[in-house]
């Protein structure tokens, strides 16, 4: 069959065309929009005029009610009233509670470590870390859920990122040294 329309195909094609050719000039389409025999158009018949319309008698208005004067208020001497404000109370910026330290990790060792080395910190959040005095990996690996919770109420925009990010099994790969243990899971540093 396939053969048939390989070898006929461009035949049956043009039949097609001759077919819905001879349709259209079968269908009346051709035929021009002008009858043979108009029907005879009446003359136009003249309107009547439009009668007058009839104005109906005023009605008799009220008489107008008399408006009284009005009255001008006399100016009253305004006496400027001078009121001490209180002295402002001293604003007192709150000072942020520190960061409780594990046990593990009672005070950090000299020096502090790159942060940044850590997947999901950058530099904003690495600063942040610095001015809780997270400065060692030990001290994230370290910490405990209340640690967690306490960082994270403090992180602002960053917050969750220590969970999802897992940021405690980083830092222990990072304190231990492991460095072909983190990025064998972490990918490279």
């Amino acid at each position: 069959m396939q053969e048939f329309f390989m070898d006929y195909g461009l035949w049956l094609l043009i039949a097609l065309l001759v077919v819905i050719g001879l349709v259209f000039l079968l269908s009346g389409k051709g035929k021009s929009a002008v009858a043979e025999d108009p029907a005879p158009v009446a003359p136009p018949v003249a309107a009547e005029p439009i009668a007058e319309p009839v104005v109906a008698p005023l009605v008799a208005t009220p008489d107008p009610v008399p408006v009284a004067e009005p009255v001008v208020a006399e100016p009253v001497a305004v006496e400027p009233v001078v009121e001490e404000a209180p002295a402002p109370a001293p604003v007192i910026e709150p000072t942020p509670a520190p960061i409780p330290s594990s046990p593990a990790v009672a005070a950090p060792a000299d020096g502090a470590d790159d942060l940044l080395k850590l997947k999901g910190v950058g530099p904003k959040l690495g600063a942040l870390l610095t001015e809780l005095g997270v400065t060692r990996y030990a001290q994230i690996a370290g910490w405990s859920d209340s640690d967690i919770a306490a960082i994270d109420a403090k992180l602002g925009n960053f917050k969750g990122r220590p969970v999802r990010d897992q940021w405690i099994d980083q830092a222990k790969y990072l304190a231990a040294g492991d460095i072909a243990g983190f990025e064998a899971k972490y990918g490279k540093i």
